[in-house]
């Protein structure tokens, strides 16, 4: 991958300080930073940044709000999220906002930079334990009641789903092809066919899903 873009949002000018020294030490372009849900939407739209750092207490509101507004204006932009917190509901209301990931602040500044490029590959990211959070919720969801005008969804092939199982356990399609015995080509064939199907856009929206259906 070529260069990664990122844009900084934290309202404690230290902190994006000195995170944005830490990315472009190792290599990224940092191509804007902001402390509110209004600076990040305008400057988001303007730079497009690959990915967006994002705390969850900005200066004019919260980071769910300013993660649905950049991606509305910046849509192939990935957020990750960056928090003080690890509060349940602080993780659930940043994924459903459109976040691709959710790291606590007592992350190294290793697992950061690991944890973006990880995420402009279109990977999720999650501190351990958070992605769990994410999982009992999205299950509770799957096996709530459907509403009566709630669309179906196209029925997948076997393979199709068990391809789909470990996209969702953050597996790449190579990982993927050497374990079901397939080419890296048909492996993509079936990501590709099913993101037709279920109408999504990538492999972050494919992994929501997945753990939305309770597929682990």
């Amino acid at each position: 991958m070529g260069d990664i873009s990122v844009m900084v949002v934290d309202d404690h000018p230290m902190w994006r300080e000195g995170v944005s020294r830490d990315l472009t030490e190792a290599g990224f372009t940092v191509a804007a930073t902001a402390d509110g849900v209004g600076t990040a939407t305008r400057r988001a739209a303007a730079v497009r940044p690959d990915v967006v750092l994002m705390d969850m207490q900005l200066t004019d509101g919260n980071g769910a709000t300013a993660t649905a507004e950049v991606l509305r204006v910046s849509p192939d932009s990935r957020v990750l999220v960056l928090s003080a917190s690890d509060e349940r509901d602080d993780v659930l209301e940043a994924i459903k906002a459109g976040a691709s990931g959710y790291l606590v602040k007592s992350a190294s500044a290793a697992e950061l930079i690991d944890a973006v490029r990880a995420t402009a590959a279109g990977q999720p990211v999650f501190t351990p334990g958070l992605a769990g959070v994410v999982l009992g919720e999205y299950r509770r969801m799957a096996t709530a009641p459907a509403a009566p005008d709630q669309p179906h969804r196209p029925s997948l092939t076997e393979r199709e789903t068990e391809v789909l199982r470990m996209v969702a356990k953050g597996l790449s399609a190579k990982q993927i092809a050497a374990r079901l015995n397939l080419s890296h080509r048909t492996v993509e064939n079936h990501v590709q066919a099913t993101l037709r199907k279920l109408q999504l856009a990538n492999r972050v929206e494919l992994t929501r899903y997945a753990i939305e259906q309770g597929l682990e």
